[in-house]
């Protein structure tokens, strides 16, 4: 059967873009980022989506084997690329080079170690190595996580979280009550911004309890409260049964309460919840906090630009 492309709709091809980054995606990345990265992002406030009908899959009848797309900001692209399916390395890596958001100097290719015929792809029109991130991931069989949650902390059972107490953890443990304190709903702007703003936060927050995206397990995501009901740390959670995969996204603690060991806890909790329920990998970021409690694997991100 002769393969097709697609472009994204962003009204319908949300699994889509789902089965094709679990069926690439190794528990340490190596065939591209796992699938609640590109979900999460698109149903955020934070997300530029002016451009997402550019985004596009390769189908192979009505199964999706490839998938070009970007994140934030709009000019990184991400390759997803069945095993068995190189051969559409050149016509996807044309197709981002021609058509996404960018232009040289601005547009970035971010792939991974397994990718190699994308990337060699990459070269031939002229994209070159500018940096490789480097994110920790926590290996279940290697690692124990068994901090202990401090004393005065209490986790918040999922059925009594408070979106808006939610929404101000989220402000204050991103750091951005340099833009101003988190304020109430009813008080706040609401019109469009490219900044981040108390609302987005809100909206972000709410929409994932009133209504959460199709893969997301946010039942699974731990909130810590200090004595007096102040949300202190949260750390949300997509578990990817397909992948064995815990995907943490995203870890905050509030600037008071840091150096306590709230994120330790959080992440033991993550781990004494999913490793039974058949959880291998557990993903982290590139601050060494992660190396630090445990994390002992590596997950390279290369960044591929292509001169102005």
């Amino acid at each position: 059967m002769a393969i097709t492309a697609k472009n994204f709709q962003i009204l319908t091809d949300i699994n889509l873009a789902w089965q094709v980054m679990t069926n690439s995606c190794t528990p340490l990345g190596q065939g591209g980022m796992p699938a609640p990265f590109f979900e999460y992002a698109i149903t955020s406030s934070w997300m530029d989506k002016r451009y997402v009908h550019l985004n596009r899959f390769w189908m192979d009848g009505e199964k999706p084997v490839g998938f070009v797309f970007y994140e934030s900001p709009v000019t990184m692209i991400f390759f997803s690329l069945i095993p068995g399916y190189e051969y559409l390395s050149k016509e996807m890596i044309s197709y981002a080079d021609r058509s996404m958001p960018g232009e040289p100097g601005r547009k970035e290719f971010v792939l991974f170690p397994g990718q190699t015929a994308l990337i060699e792809e990459a070269k031939k029109l002229g994209y070159k190595v500018s940096w490789v991130q480097e994110d920790k991931l926590c290996d279940f069989e290697k690692t124990t996580l068994d901090f202990a949650l401090p004393s005065g902390f209490h986790f918040v059972k999922p059925e009594d979280i408070d979106p808006v107490k939610l929404s101000e953890c989220c402000w204050k443990g991103f750091d951005h009550e340099d833009k101003g304190a988190f304020v109430d709903w009813d008080k706040i702007d609401v019109s469009f911004s490219d900044e981040w703003t108390p609302s987005k936060s809100y909206q972000d927050v709410i929409s994932s309890f009133l209504a959460p995206p199709p893969h997301a397990t946010y039942e699974l995501g731990v909130v810590i409260s200090d004595e007096a009901g102040e949300y202190a740390c949260f750390s949300g959670m997509w578990f990817v049964k397909e992948n064995a995969l815990a995907y943490m996204e995203p870890l905050c603690t509030i600037p008071k309460y840091r150096g306590m060991g709230l994120a330790k806890a959080a992440l033991s909790m993550h781990y004494k919840t999913l490793k039974p329920l058949g959880a291998k990998i557990m993903t982290g970021g590139e601050n060494d906090f992660y190396r630090k409690i445990g994390y002992t694997e590596v997950f390279r991100w290369i960044h591929l630009k292509k001169d102005k």
